[in-house]
């Protein structure tokens, strides 16, 4: 694999930017992220997980409409944001896999006073993670998605406004 060339990223970058990006942009057409769906092994671990290491509260549990016997389940991330889940019993999904078009990481932001008790938390619960900048911890969950706990507030990063 060649050199990656920085100079002519940033120069496309910059073309999409002067393209795309209005100032003056129109209002969304969506409400917002009614809820993101990720996969569980296992309900109960995962539960475990999302509640009792992090803290989002379970809201709710039914049965998943597209798979019999699969269950649905939500976390409350704050904000009307909800975090979802399916499992798929007798269905082999395989690892966790980043792979294009699929998900990198989910980003949740929680206020630095929380942030710092959530990594406590994290070290208390055995959990390796990586923290960066002093604002963001990387880690995975049990089914090895990789979740950031982000400091900064809602539309902002790394000081940047992006909303």
């Amino acid at each position: 694999m060649g050199a990656t060339d920085l100079a002519a990223i940033e120069a496309e970058r910059q073309r999409i930017r002067d393209a795309h990006l209005n100032p003056e942009r129109a209002r969304s057409t969506a409400r917002g992220v009614h809820h993101v769906a990720l996969l569980s092994a296992d309900v109960e671990r995962t539960v475990r997980f999302y509640q009792g290491v992090l803290g989002f509260p379970l809201t709710e549990m039914i049965e998943n409409r597209d798979y019999k016997g699969s269950t649905h389940f939500f976390f409350d991330l704050g904000n009307g944001n909800l975090l979802a889940f399916f499992d798929f019993p007798g269905l082999d999904v395989g690892p966790y896999a980043e792979v294009l078009g699929g998900l990198h990481h989910l980003a949740i932001s929680v206020d630095p006073a929380t942030w710092r008790d959530l990594r406590d938390r994290l070290d208390a619960a055995g959990v390796e993670y990586m923290e960066e900048s002093g604002v963001s911890i990387y880690f995975r969950d049990p089914d090895g998605a990789r979740i950031e706990l982000l400091a900064d507030p809602l539309g902002e990063m790394y000081g940047n406004k992006v909303l």
